[in-house]
C-alpha cells in the first residue's frame, strides 16, 4: 500500500511512519525540509511536483499544520488556523486533480473542538462543540473555530471519489522525544507533577501503538467517513492521570500547582495553559461500536509500558 503523510516529519508523523514502514507499506513525506529518499518537498500552500505523489498513492494522510507547542499568542493562533486550512485545502486540490486518486483521505484533526464540561463525556454523536462556554478565554473559542475550519476545509474540498475521515485525536502519548510525554515526565520527574488548578479538568489521550492501529482500522473500513474520535475510552481527572505518571515512574509526590503558577509553566515550557486547564473528556463511540479494541484501555497500564520503553531506550544510549 502507498501512503502519502503531508507534514510527516513531527512526532505523530514519526509514530506512522516507524508503524507503516514497518509494516511494509510505501511511505512517502511531504515536508518543506527534505532529507531522506523518500521525502519530497511541498510548501504546503500551492500545488507543484509534490502533487505526483499523491496521484495513484492508495491513502493520504494529512497532518500538516503549525504545532500547538507554542505560546497561543495572535500571530502563532493566526499561523495555526492558516496553516491547517490551507494546507488542507491543497490536499484537496491535489486529489481532485489526480487521475487515480487515493481511496482514502484521513485528515488530522484534534479532540479540542469538543467543549470544555466535566458532566458528560464528549462522543461524536452526543458531544457538545466548544466555543461558547460561559467563562472559557476568548483564545480557547479561537482554537475550536480553527478546528471546525480545518475539518470544514476537508468536508467541502470535490473528492468524490475518496473516502474522507476527520481524526479528532485526543494527546498522542509515545516516548519520542520532544512530544507531551515527554514534556508531562520530566514534569513528574521535577516533583512537579501535582493536581493543576485542582485537577479535575479531564485529560483525554491515546497510547502511540493505539493510534497506529486505529489508523490502520479506519483504513481498512470502508463504511467510515466523517469524524472519529481518537482517544482512550477512559479519560481522566488530570490528578489521577499525573498521580498514575508518577507512580509509573516512581515519584511519590507532585506539587500542586495554582492557575498563575501553571501560566508561568506554560510559559516557561513554551507552551500555553489550554493544554493544561480545559477539561478534554472525549471518548471514542464510533470506534466502539464498530468494535475496537484497545490495547490500552486505561492510563495507568497506559503510563507503565511508556515509562518501560522510555528507561529501555536510554539504556540502549549508554
Amino acid at each position: 500500500m502507498k501512503v502519502v503523510i503531508p507534514g510527516g516529519t513531527g512526532q505523530v508523523g514519526a509514530i506512522l511512519d516507524r508503524a507503516l514502514t514497518a509494516a511494509g507499506h510505501d511511505v512517502v513525506i511531504l515536508t518543506r525540509r527534505p532529507r531522506r529518499e523518500r521525502e519530497v518537498g511541498w510548501d504546503g500552500r500551492t500545488l507543484g511536483a509534490w502533487a505526483r505523489a499523491v496521484d495513484g498513492s492508495d491513502v493520504v494522510i494529512n497532518l500538516a499544520g503549525r504545532s500547538v507547542n507554542c505560546r497561543y499568542t495572535e500571530a502563532n493562533l493566526r499561523a495555526m488556523m492558516d496553516s491547517r486550512v490551507r494546507s488542507a485545502e491543497v490536499v484537496g486540490e491535489a486529489i481532485a486533480a489526480a487521475a487515480r486518486p487515493p481511496k482514502a483521505w484521513l485528515q488530522m484533526s484534534t479532540a479540542t473542538v469538543y467543549a470544555h464540561r466535566f458532566d458528560a463525556a464528549n462522543d461524536e454523536a452526543t458531544g457538545l462543540v466548544g466555543g461558547g462556554e460561559a467563562g472559557i478565554p476568548a483564545y480557547w473559542a479561537y482554537s475550536v473555530e480553527i478546528a471546525k475550519r480545518w475539518e470544514a476545509a476537508q468536508e467541502q474540498a470535490p473528492t468524490p471519489d475518496t473516502r474522507k475521515v476527520a481524526l479528532r485525536a485526543a494527546m498522542v502519548m509515545s516516548p519520542d522525544r520532544e512530544g507531551v510525554f515527554d514534556v508531562l515526565l520530566k514534569l513528574a520527574r521535577l516533583g512537579l507533577g501535582g493536581p493543576v488548578a485542582g485537577g479535575a479538568q479531564y485529560v483525554s489521550w491515546i497510547h502511540d501503538r493505539d493510534f497506529v492501529r486505529a489508523v490502520e482500522f479506519l483504513v481498512g473500513r470502508d463504511d467510515f467517513t466523517g469524524p472519529v474520535n481518537l482517544a482512550a475510552p477512559a479519560p481522566l481527572p488530570q490528578r489521577a492521570f499525573m498521580r498514575a505518571l508518577r507512580g509509573a515512574w516512581g515519584v511519590p509526590l507532585g506539587l500542586p500547582a495554582t492557575r498563575w503558577m501553571a501560566e508561568l509553566g506554560a510559559f516557561a515550557l513554551r507552551s500555553d495553559t489550554e493544554l493544561l486547564l480545559k477539561s478534554r473528556r472525549v471518548v471514542p463511540g464510533r470506534l466502539l461500536d464498530a468494535g475496537f479494541a484497545f490495547e490500552y484501555a486505561q492510563w495507568p497500564a497506559a503510563a507503565d509500558d511508556l515509562v518501560r520503553r522510555v528507561r529501555a531506550e536510554r539504556r540502549g544510549r549508554q
